[in-house]
């Protein structure tokens, strides 16, 4: 069964601690498993997601990724999907605190 990764509760975790982070997220979607049905192409907040031309071996016309660079793993594409034919990934790259940062952060004094 596909799963579901919610990226917004890490990225909040990390957010808290004051350390600056970049969320990207990747969603595959099971074609053959797809009936294009498209409410993860209206649920989508970024359009990342459209419908396909090319029919899958059913018969169907399933969803496509179109713009994966501005994904951010929101996972709205698969709560909405009711063939739980999309996975979502979500990528959280912490970027470094500055020494001077650090201190104050230790000190409880950074505003």
């Amino acid at each position: 069964m596909p799963r579901r990764v919610d990226c917004n509760s890490s990225h909040d975790n990390v957010v808290k601690t004051g350390i600056n982070t970049k969320v990207s997220g990747k969603i595959k979607i099971h074609t053959e498993r797809c009936k294009g049905c498209g409410l993860c192409v209206e649920a989508c907040p970024k359009n990342i997601i459209a419908i396909s031309k090319h029919s899958n071996k059913n018969g169907y016309f399933p969803a496509e990724v179109v713009n994966l660079i501005d994904c951010f793993g929101c996972a709205l594409c698969a709560i909405m999907c009711p063939d739980t034919a999309i996975e979502v990934y979500c990528d959280i790259d912490i970027v470094a605190v500055e020494s001077e940062k650090k201190d104050r952060l230790s000190l409880g004094t950074l505003r």
